[in-house]
């Protein structure tokens, strides 16, 4: 390799001006200023040369490199278009921006350790461009912009907000929303490691505390996926009482029907419970989610209720996995489905011949399931006024958000859910912090002042916080005591307040 990186002298430069003729362009003038210098390292004589390139309406490349050894330096055009016949009859209409330009200059490490420029040839075949954009190797980003990129999809942030974003810092950047994807997928695999998406994804799922859970058929292929997040877990243990069941599509690339099973918290907002990729949506899937959740939920613990669409195959394994929680039926689609089924109901009150129809309608669709949705009988459920399944539709379309495409790897996914997770966690979590330290204003009233921002374990131990903020311990053998001494006192204060 190295008799073909032998350079011309400098002296043979014109003797090659003259040969190849007045069609080549000699851009030798700052480039020949480059033979006295010494640079550091290796990065400083590409830089170098790269710079002057751009200044002349050039891009430099690096064509060949050995550590420590040399390094070949050449304009982008240079090099002709590979290709075979085979590929070549498929593609119609191909192009190439390398038209075997000449020019090359080489980079050589002497013994002291620095770096020198040797020259072979200053010689274009082509006029410089006026307009640098058209270069793949002017929209590369830096080391600091590919950061930016890498931290700011990670955050499930769009491509294109990203590039506006880094135009912001940099507006002469030439970069396009394709380089934005092409950084993305260069990150996705530098992070398999060389492994499989799935492997990855279990080897992320197992390290990072998520319960997890997989299936597979008689090929090896992965069926099923279930996972929750540990900020899930946590939410899911502490607010088990009612659950919405739905699954989702257009998710990901292998079209695998996403089951959400959403909570519902203390402060009536919803929160993520768990998620399960499924194969198909028959019976025995949904029951093999379900046996997945109660793992989760624990032995001891079955929800209140659980609402869900009318979805046949759900809601028999819901019968199976969840004998004693009863199953009740989204009221809006039902009204939805009426509707959409009996659009002659304005015709059957004026003509009374449709009056079979709609009656046959509701009495074999909606009537056997009464139990769960009509009033009479759902009202006996602690379901706590979650009668329709519009929790999911929302999670569905936060999540949705998140994800921006539905052609994304399981892996993909899984990142994004992480992503909608925390930020929910995190709002559920300021929200009780929040309410924790608020007084309503009402209570604020010398009437109540001595039970405000008290707290008490029921077990005898406990600490309290007075409204000066001096600590007053119910702790020891006369906690009980203590505490109903103030409980008198504040009782006595609020008889005079009514004899007053």
């Amino acid at each position: 390799m190295e008799e073909n990186l032998q350079s011309n002298h400098p002296s043979s430069i014109i003797e090659l001006l003259i040969v190849n003729g007045p069609s080549m362009i000699d851009v030798s003038d700052k480039f020949l200023s480059l033979l006295t210098n010494f640079f550091e390292n290796r990065e400083d004589l590409v830089s170098a040369i790269h710079k002057i390139g751009l200044l002349q309406g050039y891009v430099m490349v690096i064509k060949r490199s050995k550590s420590n050894r040399y390094v070949a330096i050449g304009c982008d055009r240079g090099g002709c278009y590979r290709t075979c016949s085979a590929l070549e009859e498929k593609r119609k209409n191909s192009a190439s921006h390398r038209i075997d330009c000449p020019f090359k200059i080489l980079g050589r490490r002497t013994a002291e350790g620095l770096w020198k420029v040797e020259i072979s040839s200053l010689l274009h075949n082509h006029e410089p461009s006026t307009d640098m954009a058209g270069h793949p190797y002017c929209r590369l980003f830096t080391k600091e912009e590919a950061l930016q990129v890498e931290q700011m999809s990670r955050a499930g942030i769009k491509p294109r907000q990203i590039l506006s974003s880094l135009r912001q810092s940099n507006p002469d950047l030439l970069a396009v929303s394709r380089n934005i994807y092409s950084k993305t997928a260069q990150f996705r695999r530098e992070s398999l490691g060389g492994g499989s998406i799935i492997q990855a994804l279990l080897d992320e799922l197992g390290g990072a505390g998520f319960s997890h859970n997989v299936k597979y058929d008689h090929s090896g292929h992965l069926t099923h996926l279930f996972f929750a997040h540990p900020t899930s877990i946590e939410l899911t243990k502490s607010y088990f009482n009612v659950f919405v069941m739905d699954c989702t599509y257009k998710t990901n690339k292998y079209k695998m029907p996403l089951l959400e099973i959403v909570g519902v918290s203390s402060f009536n907002t919803s929160f993520y419970s768990c998620f399960v990729f499924m194969q198909k949506e028959e019976q025995q899937d949904y029951q093999w989610a379900l046996e997945m959740f109660s793992k989760l939920l624990g032995d001891v613990k079955h929800p209140l209720a659980i609402i869900t669409n009318r979805e046949l195959a759900l809601m028999k394994a819901i019968q199976v996995a969840f004998p004693m929680t009863p199953n009740l039926l989204c009221i809006r689609h039902i009204e939805r489905n009426i509707l959409a089924h009996c659009k002659a109901w304005n015709r059957f009150q004026i003509e009374y011949k449709d009056y079979d129809f709609v009656l046959t309608y509701i009495d074999n669709t909606w009537l056997p399931w009464k139990g769960r949705f009509v009033f009479a009988w759902t009202g006996q459920i602690s379901h706590f006024g979650n009668n329709i399944t519009s929790r999911a539709e929302g999670a569905h379309g936060t999540l949705k958000k998140y994800l921006q495409v539905s052609t994304g790897a399981l892996r993909e996914v899984k990142e994004n859910i992480c992503l909608a997770i925390q930020n929910q966690f995190q709002e559920i979590r300021t929200q009780l912090a929040s309410e924790k330290i608020r007084v309503p204003q009402k209570l604020c009233i010398p009437f109540f002042k001595e039970v405000i921002n008290k707290e008490l374990v029921m077990s005898g131990r406990g600490r309290g916080r007075g409204q000066h903020g001096l600590e007053e311990d119910f702790s020891g053998p006369n906690a009980m005591q203590d505490f109903f001494m103030m409980m008198t006192t504040w009782g006595n204060n609020m008889n005079k307040v009514l004899e007053e």
